[in-house]
């Protein structure tokens, strides 16, 4: 049976019902209720009397004496209230339902919306619906609702008329939906008992006014110094601010150490100026705009900056017992939700501690992430969904998010019809369980019990709250367009609709807390110091300009990466160690055993890529580096290539043996993702740029899989270091390659990062050998510091397992990471060179195992293993050694305007310079990847290699059919 507190009314009444049957009879009840009951002791209030038979047709109720007077005989449909006249159970019914409706829709009877609007309302919320009345509801006691709204209440109807100001007034509570008991059963008690609630728990109702017109004079300011700027103001919203200032005051006091914000650009400017103290000098300055005022070094590569209204921001301040919170605003661009993964990510690399092996350990209690969303964006962007799947996790929880719906009740110019299915903008969340309180913006009393709520909530259950903040948008989108255009009426009550601000010191004045000048003698005061400021600075001295360090030159050249045989070695026979009688895989066990006698050779080429990979990452956390591995499926990999979690046969447990390696200094994390690319690669980019020290990896079950994240790589990845001088370092897994498998898991679209590439933004490589890949993982996790960069890996699918890709023990002990790898065929006899084929990645080893390659000495096979940045160097030393060359080929399987060959060839050209002939290879122009038939795909493959070992006569421009 369900706890006791769950039952209530009739139900309640039908539990003790039964449990009198058992103390009477225990067989008259089933086994299970009998057992419970034998072990359950009723409070002493709750316990009933003799219940008159009557076919279970009396109902005990609290309140209700269950029995008729004993010579009445039975009574249907009648109960005694104690000491009092009979009532019909239909009557007693009728009330207890309508309270449980109440509960449950009362939030469909609220009035959240400031400009009037009627709230939809529910059927079940009337009295007739549940054939009472309300001189029905005045005969019945009060206790005959259970909770805590019943107390000091002289009837029933005392008690609706309380529930209906809880549930239906200017907040609608809504959490009917969760699946929890307890959790429904705490915010039952939270807002029926206004525990967060003035004058159970107070409010400075001066100190309100005072930000309430702060925040207004800002925006009034701006409006005014500024006409035609854009800044999305936050007018129609303004409880925003004293929302934020109460969650991350209680969050203070709670020693919390980081809080976490993202939001769009409604009312950034704002949240900005007084949740983030930017000083308000530096955004007029943002607002003048002084060219001379950008501060630009000679060395600030890629700098461009950002509008004002998507930067972000850091505050620090002090909490209980003077531990430092951390606030911090995350930048977005104009992808308004975009953020929203991102933030998450932060929070989890700021709760995570990974200074010890093992496995990281996450501690929810000290982090908060607030996300402040749009009323259109939340509904309608997918990736605020894929965002709240991550919730609950295990790799992703971040201990629950508060959430802001800033609901304006338009979308630039598109009504709630059109961009929703929901009938709340909030709704979305009731899918994920998550509680919601919907309230009125101009109520600055109840926004105040919505973030006391949401945090209590949030610190008591670990799990995500949203609060529907509705209100409206004083002017258009923009402060640039008309909005009456589109929503005349809407903007007809909205230019005689008092602000915020007005409307609570009227509230004050009316309450005699303030004296009547006073709240207009603020507004002055306010206005007076905005001018004062904007009138006494130098915009070109106050503008603060945050660009990254360049780089120190050189850096990833001298980073050494190869490591001594003895350290390999013992790296790999700790990853070999099983704990004892763990039963492992038969097919598994084979390979492992092939793997303890893989570095027995230094010169054998027994080093495949899964292999080198484990190597570097232990190797990595040997120097006490962490180490962080997301992705689709990278528990196993996706081809069955990884295997970095043992399961026992047997049991089913998991065994990390890089969790359990003897040398780490650090911990290891692998989690297979949810199934999207979106919000997981933002939540890494996000977990990177909070924790910069820590190798953050994330692999796409196919390359082409990237396209579900294109967003995240164009504004965050690639473009964060010159808009916002952040430092990603990212790894990004990509499988690629043309094997005949169609045009969705061929490739890794590299086009599209090469299109990205510009001065210091990323890394890309296409590694040919095991060997490199080491090199690479190594060279990535030693430059987190000095040289931080997103890297771009194409990584193999068939030839994981490739003997050509295989490596010896001894390029992982000697070697390094070599951005252009020569011919060694070729090398020996370079004067013989007339052609020299350039390629990247899966293509050479098609080109190296074709029957043409044999006795064709003329021609030199080059791998670019570098593509970004252009490796002019390396390819310049190359091509020079080659004295008697003729012509230069780029030979790739990708189609013409995909794949490295635009990006190449004005690199090329500048380098040759003439020298040579430049050509390429590669399939015909498309908008498909690759063929969908592997047949096909053979003979085009086929036609490549013969093309590519063609000489002169071959026309510069060749391509294969499709």
């Amino acid at each position: 049976m369900a706890d006791w507190r769950e039952f209530q009314g009739v139900n309640a009444g039908y539990v003790l019902e039964l449990y009198d049957r058992f103390r009477n009879n225990p067989s008259s009840v089933d086994a299970a209720t009998r057992a419970y009951f034998e072990r359950w002791t009723p409070p002493a209030e709750d316990v009933p009397g003799p219940v008159a038979k009557g076919g279970g047709l009396f109902l005990s109720v609290r309140g209700l004496a269950p029995s008729a007077p004993a010579s009445a005989g039975p009574q249907v449909g009648v109960c005694y209230p104690a000491g009092g006249a009979p009532m019909a159970i239909d009557k007693i019914v009728g009330a207890v339902n309508l309270a449980e409706s109440i509960r449950k829709f009362g939030h469909l009877d609220a009035h959240v919306d400031p400009l009037g609007s009627d709230p939809t309302g529910d059927p079940s919320l009337r009295l007739e619906t549940h054939f009472v009345t309300e001189g029905d509801l005045r005969e019945l006691p009060a206790n005959l609702i259970v909770g805590p709204i019943a107390q000091d209440k002289a009837n029933a109807l005392e008690v609706i008329q309380e529930l209906r100001a809880v549930y239906s007034a200017r907040s609608g509570w809504d959490y009917a939906h969760l699946r929890n008991p307890e959790e429904r059963e705490w915010l039952k008690t939270a807002v029926e008992s206004r525990l967060y609630r003035a004058p159970a728990d107070p409010i400075d109702e001066r100190a309100l006014l005072e930000r309430l017109t702060q925040v207004e004079a800002f925006d009034r300011f701006l409006h005014r110094t500024f006409p035609g700027k854009t800044r999305f103001s936050i007018e129609g919203l303004d409880m925003l601010v004293p929302i934020l200032d109460e969650v991350i005051g209680g969050a203070a006091e709670a020693s919390f150490r980081n809080i976490l914000v993202g939001m769009g650009h409604r009312g950034r400017l704002n949240v900005l100026a007084h949740v983030l103290n930017k000083p308000y000098v530096q955004i007029f300055a943002e607002f003048k705009d002084p060219l001379r005022a950008r501060g630009f070094r000679d060395d600030a590569l890629g700098w461009t900056g950002d509008v004002k209204y998507h930067l972000g921001a850091r505050r620090a301040i002090k909490g209980g017992e003077q531990v430092e919170l951390v606030v911090t605003m995350a930048p977005n661009a104009s992808h308004l939700e975009a953020v929203d993964p991102v933030v998450e990510g932060m929070a989890r690399a700021a709760g995570t501690r990974v200074d010890s092996p093992g496995p990281p350990v996450f501690d929810p209690v000290h982090t908060l992430p607030v996300l402040i969303h749009g009323d259109a964006a939340f509904p309608g962007q997918g990736i605020v969904a894929e965002t709240l799947n991550l919730y609950l996790l295990p790799g992703y929880t971040t201990g629950g998010t508060i959430h802001i719906v800033t609901n304006n009740q338009i979308g630039f110019t598109t009504n709630r019809e059109d961009a929703r299915s929901t009938h709340f903008a909030s709704d979305l969340a009731r899918g994920f369980k998550i509680p919601i309180v919907r309230v009125n913006a101009d109520d600055p009393e109840a926004c105040i019990e919505a973030a006391r709520v949401a945090l209590a909530y949030r610190a008591r259950f670990q799990k995500d709250f949203v609060i529907d903040l509705v209100g409206y948008r004083r002017y258009g989108h923009n402060e640039g367009d008309e909005p009456s255009f589109t929503q005349p009426l809407m903007y007809e009550k909205i230019l005689r609709h008092p602000t915020v601000r007005e409307i609570w010191a009227g509230t004050l004045v009316e309450r005699r807390a303030v004296a009547p000048e006073w709240p207009e003698q603020l507004v002055r005061h306010h206005m007076e110091h905005l001018q004062g400021l904007l009138e006494a600075m130098r915009a070109e001295r106050e503008l603060v300009v945050s660009q990254p360090e360049p780089p120190p030159p050189g850096a990833a050249r001298r980073t050494k990466t190869a490591i001594p045989a003895e350290r390999l070695r013992a790296l790999n026979q700790g990853l070999l160690a099983l704990p004892l009688d763990f039963a492992l895989n038969r097919k598994l066990e084979r390979a492992r055993d092939r793997r303890r006698h893989a570095l027995d050779s230094l010169d054998e080429r027994s080093v495949d890529w899964a292999m080198a990979e484990e190597l570097a990452l232990a190797s990595v956390l040997e120097e006490g580096i962490a180490v962080r591995l997301t992705g689709q499926d990278v528990e196993r990999g996706t081809f069955s290539q990884r295997h970095s979690v043992f399961f026992d046969v047997r049991t089913g447990t998991g065994f990390v043996p890089l969790q359990a390696l003897p040398q780490a200094k650090a911990a290891f994390e692998v989690h297979n993702s949810p199934l999207t690319e979106n919000a997981v690669v933002g939540f890494e980019f996000g977990y990177n740029v909070q924790e910069p020290g820590r190798l953050v990896i994330w692999e796409a079950q196919y390359g082409d899989f990237i396209n579900g994240a294109q967003t995240m790589i164009d504004e965050f990845i690639a473009s964060a270091r010159a808009k916002w001088g952040l430092t990603p370092s990212l790894v990004m897994l990509l499988p690629h390659g043309h094997e005949g498998q169609g045009p969705d898991h061929s490739s890794g679209r590299p086009e599209r990062f090469l299109q990205l590439a510009a001065e210091t933004d990323m890394r890309i490589a296409n590694c040919t050998t095991a060997g490199q890949y080491f090199h690479l993982l190594r060279m990535q996790a030693l430059l987190l510091k000095t040289d931080p960069l997103p890297l771009v890996v194409l990584t193999p699918k068939s030839l994981l397992r490739h003997p050509l890709v295989a490596s010896s023990p001894r390029e992982l002990v000697e070697g390094g990471f070599e951005r252009v790898i020569d011919d060694e065929q070729t090398r020996r006899h370079p004067e013989l060179v007339r052609r020299v084929v350039l390629c990247s990645g899966k293509i050479y080893v098609d080109l190296v195992s074709a029957a043409q390659r044999k006795n064709r000495a003329p021609v030199a096979l080059c791998r670019v293993e570098q593509l970004y940045p252009f490796p002019y160097e390396d390819l310049q030393g190359v091509l020079d050694d080659y004295r008697n060359l003729e012509e230069v080929v780029w030979v790739q399987e990708e189609p013409e305007n995909m794949g490295a060959w635009e990006f190449m060839k004005p690199h090329l050209e500048n380098l040759i310079h003439g020298r040579w002939q430049l050509s390429h290879v590669a399939r015909p122009r498309n908008s498909s990847p690759a063929e969908g038939s592997s047949a096909w795909h053979a003979v085009n493959q086929e036609m490549l290699i013969k093309q590519s070992y063609q000489m002169a006569d071959v026309p510069a421009e060749a391509g294969v059919r499709d």
